[in-house]
């Protein structure tokens, strides 16, 4: 985000919220990111992520969102993100996310156990379909308003010798 935009962000209602990013339980060996594709916007992918609830630790949160959204928290913590980071959501999306205009995000870089079973066909699906990708590949398919927080902390996690 530029001053100005850190600026407007100050002024805005943001969700806390908690994103994973995950990579397969064949990291180090491998490096594939898991993203999935939501199932309310189309050809929208995206990491799993979801609001941090009242009274939930960030950490909490990671575990029942994953839960939630692709049915196993059978992951390691490798690596937490040292900030949180925020972007404003895109017109369309602020009216069916209202009262808030964009979300700051606390990241965790996540490693799927050996034998964690997906299962995105959970209570409420919020995917219709996933896959595991390179980093190099993710940028063609991550929707457009989440894609400079994602190199940001792609960035970062590289940086530090995680991927």
């Amino acid at each position: 985000m530029t001053n100005k935009e850190e600026n407007e962000s100050e002024k805005k209602n943001l969700r806390p919220n908690v994103a994973a990013i995950i990579l397969s339980s064949r990291y180090p060996e491998k490096c594939e990111i898991f993203i999935a594709s939501r199932v309310d916007v189309s050809n929208a992918w995206q990491f799993p992520q979801g609001g941090i609830d009242e009274g939930e630790s960030s950490k909490e949160a990671l575990f029942r969102e994953l839960e939630e959204e692709i049915g196993t928290k059978d992951v390691e913590i490798i690596a937490e993100y040292p900030d949180w980071v925020s972007y404003l959501f895109p017109p369309v999306i602020a009216k069916k996310m209202y009262p808030y205009d964009g979300q700051k995000q606390k990241y965790y870089l996540v490693k799927l156990k050996q034998g964690a079973k997906i299962d995105i066909n959970t209570d409420i699906p919020e995917f219709s379909e996933y896959k595991f990708v390179s980093i190099k590949d993710i940028y063609e398919h991550i929707t457009f308003f989440k894609r400079t927080v994602y190199k940001q902390v792609l960035k970062y996690f590289k940086q530090e010798g995680y991927i």
